[in-house]
């Protein structure tokens, strides 16, 4: 059997552009892509992807090139995701919330040679490029709305124009080697300075393929696009929905009037995002509400949504999917698979059972809890904690010009996660913690997820989160900062750091209740929405542990500013839920 040999007719690098090729062959007359008034059949994307790819080739871009894009879920960043492969070169999508300073590290480091920018961010863009000394992108290039074009102006070269002038029969170029680069994607930093993860176009195949497989997604799905696209490729459904020959609906923005809208107007039925986004659905008021009257399969990641969060949003009629991944996972790694046993239970106890992160992907070949000191499996008897370690074709490649943090992250075989968690008896797995978030108090462990998924419950508590404070006998305590849901007159200054200690006290063991709580208006976030504990961390070692309760609310310090990593320069941004996008490690 060993001289039986690869040849072309057996073996054919895996690649997700054959995803587009197939949709446009057997899918051409369906209806690829919805923004607003505009619309695409299969047979058109494929066309407009093959011409821009094309463009790009003439433009000289060449194996290996980054062609870097600022943009929202618009049209030309899904057709991107196959055209820039198809040149052979590697997309870099930027995450729109950054700040100029980050946009510009991420252009230098890239090295991007094709720089694409959306009108709506025109001066964040041309800010970044200031910052570049003699590493300009040789190639800049404005995306105008393809809807209702605005004549804006950006660059040398128009993102339209470059579709138009390229071969409609120019079909790519071949994949020589399924371990080649398709996409770098950078972190988003939460615990140390983000870093560029590169995906192959193996991993980018396999792990589409076992998304849509763990979520039992169906022919045709009608997509939203709730999640960012430069996020983790949208946890490569950018590639994924071509496969199932589905419909992308695409939006600039992740309000509750615009998300409504576009579920209702085109039967949507599936999107995904953070649990954060659950908010934005719940506070709708009347007027931006739709009625859904099919249901809507969300795959929510990151942090755990509370059990209560599952309940209410599922009574608006959203199918909530829990999942678990990171960038350097090409997204989801792990799916919270349903059983049909499950369905005979309490409510309560299926929101509980739907928040844990749950089993492998089928790209996957192990998923596992560990002590890494040992490198010993944990017992699965869903309380010994260790750290989650994972390894399979959709893993990374590595991180971008840092073989030292690559080798690091890659331990006796395993990716190691940095993520602290159990597995239950029925080999599910369920976080419960980062390793920098463990409390360690009087030598207990306390996990601050499950702190915060008690405060959560707590009625009036829009945002928690818990880290270390010190304390002079236990050496570390929980301390809490929440932000406070306004009362029907608009208040917040009615909740007492005495009301949600006394509430922690009767939900949880005495030793594991915070010490302290400090409220503020919004917790700092990064770019993507996650909370910075780093921020809080930093403010809370400066506590001390208060035993007495006062009798009025703390006002504590001003919340810490962020704006070394988020962006306030787009008209629109902070303003309400305008742009609201991944939360957690997803």
């Amino acid at each position: 059997m060993d001289q039986l040999l690869k040849c072309d007719a057996n073996y054919v690098p895996l690649t997700p552009i054959t995803f587009l090729k197939r949709a446009n062959a057997v899918y051409a007359n369906r209806t690829s892509v919805i923004y607003e008034g505009t619309r695409f059949t299969w047979s058109q994307t494929y066309e407009r992807c093959c011409r821009l790819a094309d463009s790009l080739r003439s433009l000289n871009v060449r194996k290996n090139d980054v062609v870097s894009v600022l943009a929202p879920n618009i049209p030309a960043v899904y057709e991107m995701h196959f055209a820039v492969p198809m040149a052979g070169a590697v997309l870099n999508t930027i995450n729109t919330r950054l700040d100029a300073t980050n946009i510009a590290t991420i252009l230098s480091h890239s090295g991007a040679k094709v720089f694409f920018v959306d009108y709506q961010y025109k001066e964040l863009a041309s800010k970044a490029l200031s910052f570049l000394d003699g590493a300009v992108p040789s190639i800049i290039a404005c995306i105008d709305d393809i809807d209702t074009p605005t004549g804006v102006q950006f660059g040398q070269l128009e993102y339209e124009q470059l579709v138009q002038r390229g071969n409609p029969g120019y079909t790519g170029e071949l994949v020589q080697d399924e371990w080649d680069p398709i996409a770098l994607n950078y972190t988003s930093g939460t615990t140390s300075a983000p870093k560029g993860v590169v995906y192959s176009h193996r991993g980018a195949y396999l792990s589409s393929l076992s998304l849509i497989l763990g979520w039992e997604m169906g022919n045709a799905p009608v997509y939203l696009w709730s999640l960012p696209m430069f996020h983790c490729n949208g946890w490569t459904f950018t590639w994924g929905v071509a496969a199932r020959g589905g419909t992308n609906v695409c939006i600039r923005n992740t309000s509750a009037k615009d998300m409504y809208h576009n579920i209702a107007e085109h039967a949507v039925t599936h999107m995904c995002c953070a649990p954060i986004v659950f908010n934005v659905l719940l506070d709708a008021r009347p007027h931006e509400r739709r009625e859904i009257t099919s249901p809507v399969e969300i795959l929510t990641g990151g942090a755990p949504p509370p059990a209560s969060l599952l309940q209410k949003i599922e009574r608006l009629g959203f199918q909530v999917t829990h999942a678990y991944g990171l960038t350097e996972a090409t997204g989801p790694a792990l799916v919270c698979e349903w059983q049909k046993k499950w369905n005979k239970l309490p409510q309560q106890d299926q929101a509980k059972l739907k928040a844990r992160q749950g089993i492998s992907i089928l790209t996957l070949a192990d998923a596992d809890v560990k002590d890494l000191d040992t490198m010993v499996s944990v017992p699965r008897d869903g309380k010994t904690m260790g750290e989650i370690v994972l390894r399979g074709s959709s893993i990374m490649k590595g991180y971008f010009k840092d073989p030292e943090a690559t080798s690091k992250a890659f331990r006796n075989g395993w990716f190691a996660t940095g993520d602290v968690g159990v597995i239950h008896p029925d080999g599910y797995l369920e976080i419960k913690d980062r390793s920098k978030d463990v409390i360690i108090s009087g030598g207990e462990n306390i996990s601050s997820v499950e702190l915060e998924s008690v405060l959560y419950r707590h009625p009036r508590v829009l945002e928690a989160a818990v880290v270390a404070m010190p304390h002079p006998k236990w050496g570390e305590s929980p301390c809490a900062f929440i932000s406070v849901k306004k009362n029907s007159n608009g208040d917040t200054n009615d909740v007492k750091e005495s009301d949600i200690i006394a509430y922690c006290k009767k939900n949880l063991p005495h030793f594991t209740v915070p010490k302290r709580v400090e409220f503020m208006a919004e917790l700092p976030k990064t770019s993507t929405g996650k909370i910075q504990k780093f921020q809080l961390r930093a403010l809370a070692q400066n506590f001390v542990v208060n035993e007495i309760l006062p009798s009025k609310k703390i006002t504590g310090p001003s919340q810490p500013s962020a704006s070394g990593r988020v962006n306030t320069e787009v008209t629109g941004y902070a303003q309400g839920h305008e742009q609201v996008l991944a939360l957690s490690r997803l």
